[in-house]
């Protein structure tokens, strides 16, 4: 009756899934068009003002030669119409603001937003809510200079980087008491960096000096975007060659800013499978800063060291914006230790092997799903005989099953007596109940960092299977990855000794359910995993259980 109980609670659950889901497909939020999308951000920038208000920026005051305060008046130099220079490449569609040339939207023509809507692109950087995120840039000094607020002049509002070229450059012009500065964006076919420089030419008649900074700022993602089941970072990291890989989370920003100085390092901003990052020159001192901004805004940024410019002269500050998916090779030849943006947390020294297997495999036979069954049953050959030890001990016990309950039915609630009783017949049978954990424990580190393989990794990202599954990243939109999950469960439980205390064989027995719901939200590609590891390791457990209940040798 308790298991018709289970059962019940579980099918309503499942029809109350299916009930949402169609709700959600009907009447839940649709994403927008592409048109509907240029019109939000046309709304928004003629809704808040061009100055950045509250937004930081450096603090130059340990630095002599140049003051603390930044120019927030306009310039005399006439922006484009409309303040928005449209910029399309191979691989991005953006907009650049005129006011202070940020990069303010910024849409990957590659990743659409599913795979029902392949003509909808994703939109990584927007400057509206939910999901407000651009990269500023700009100049400090004492004499005049173009801030992330300042106007700049453009020769026309929409760059297109044709079929035969191989490079596309955007230059904005700023002119002020003899120091003028071009801020010029370089974008290069199949890359997802943009090099950006401020070239600055000094004809005031004076030395110029002054520094050039960086700044990405974004609020937290829309949780409508993430699935409420699994947890993947978004916020702010840094990398240093002393600590590494360094998150700094928006509740980090909020109880202490960032504030130090860094070599061969570069900050950035995360979310699940993207991110944007500021790569300086190798071997430049940067400073690294941070701050929690009103609205729920984060930023972080870094600064260089000031650079003098005589009457006359003139010097280029570079740096790079790597922005878009999380690629690790692409990211790797970028600067050291940018692909550990692609976090796989404490497991990475077993996640990264694991992952370029992965993909070896991936580019054998052509399919991210295929490649998961096949990695998973090279994972679980290498720990073919760990498991048999497992196994042979969970069969041991299962074969003194009948014998257990009759010294539970012997000594009743005499706790002591019984299990004194059992250790002597383990001792006899030569069996150690504790034998089948050790082997488990060995495994769980790889099989963990597996699970965080498949669930970091863009590669996944609307990556097709077979029959109806189109999409590794999301949920089984039928479940039966869930549900097939769910029976294995349930018959791996039958294969190992039952539980003396009813109570615990209850939750035992209920535990394939309730694992089942869980999985329902789950990515396709985890469940696939999942399944493909519980049939093999039926099949393990079930020769080796069948091979000790007849007493034949393992």
């Amino acid at each position: 009756m308790d298991n018709y109980r289970l059962i019940l609670v579980f099918t309503l659950a499942f029809l109350g899934l299916m009930l949402y889901q169609a709700w959600q497909q009907d009447y839940g939020p649709k994403p927008l068009t592409a048109e509907q999308q240029a019109a939000q951000t046309q709304r928004a920038l003629q809704e808040t003002p061009a100055a950045g208000g509250d937004v930081a920026l450096p603090d130059t005051s340990g630095a002599e030669s140049i003051d603390s305060t930044v120019p927030t008046q306009p310039g005399q130099a006439k922006s484009v119409a409309g303040r928005t220079v449209k910029v399309e490449t191979d691989l991005y569609r953006l907009e650049i603001d005129t006011q202070g040339g940020n990069i303010i939207s910024l849409y990957l023509r590659e990743y659409p937003v599913s795979v029902d809507t392949p003509d909808v692109k994703f939109r990584l950087m927007s400057p509206t809510r939910p999901n407000l995120f651009v990269a500023q840039s700009g100049l400090l000094a004492k004499k005049a200079a173009p801030t992330h607020e300042t106007p700049y002049q453009v020769a026309q509002a929409e760059y297109i980087m044709a079929e035969d070229e191989e490079s596309l450059v955007v230059d904005l012009k700023w002119q002020e008491e003899g120091v003028s500065v071009i801020k010029r964006f370089e974008f290069q076919r199949g890359d997802y960096t943009v090099k950006v420089r401020h070239l600055v030419e000094n004809q005031s008649g004076g030395p110029w000096a002054g520094r050039e900074y960086r700044q990405l700022i974004r609020t937290e993602l829309d949780e409508s975007m993430q699935s409420q089941f699994i947890y993947t970072y978004t916020g702010a990291v840094y990398y240093s060659p002393e600590e590494k890989y360094k998150k700094y989370s928006f509740d980090d920003m909020e109880s202490a800013t960032l504030d130090r100085d860094v070599k061969n390092g570069w900050i950035a901003m995360l979310q699940h499978y993207f991110v944007g990052a500021w790569v300086p020159p190798k071997e430049q001192m940067e400073h690294f800063y941070s701050k929690a901004l009103s609205n729920g805004r984060y930023l972080v940024g870094a600064y260089t060291p000031a650079v003098e410019v005589a009457s006359g002269g003139a010097h280029t500050f570079e740096t790079t914006l790597y922005v878009g998916p999380k690629l690790q090779d692409e990211m790797a030849a970028i600067a050291p230790g940018l692909e550990l943006a692609v976090d796989y947390g404490w497991l990475t020294i077993l996640a990264q092997p694991i992952f370029w297997l992965l993909r070896w495999i991936h580019d054998i036979v052509g399919n991210w799903g295929w490649a998961i069954i096949i990695l998973t049953i090279l994972i679980k050959g290498a720990f073919y005989k760990l498991s048999e030890a497992s196994y042979k001990s969970m069969a041991g016990m299962r074969k003194l099953g009948p014998r257990i309950q009759a010294l539970k039915d012997r000594y009743g609630d005499d706790k002591q007596r019984m299990n004194q009783a059992m250790m002597e017949i383990y001792k006899k049978e030569k069996i150690n109940p504790l034998g089948g954990c050790l082997p488990i424990l060995v495994q769980i580190p790889v099989f963990i960092a597996l699970y965080w393989v498949l669930l970091e990794s863009v590669e996944m990202r609307q990556a097709p299977f077979i029959l109806w599954i189109e999409d590794l990243s999301v949920k089984d939109p039928y479940f039966v990855l869930p549900l097939i999950m769910g029976v294995s469960m349930f018959i791996q439980q039958k294969l190992n000794p039952a539980p003396p205390d009813p109570m615990q064989a209850k939750i035992m027995m209920s535990l394939p359910f309730v694992f089942t719901i869980f999985f329902a939200f789950f990515p396709s590609g985890l469940v696939l995993y999942w399944v493909v590891n519980n049939i093999l390791s039926i099949t393990q457990q079930w020769y080796i259980t069948r091979k000790v209940e007849a007493g034949e040798k393992v």
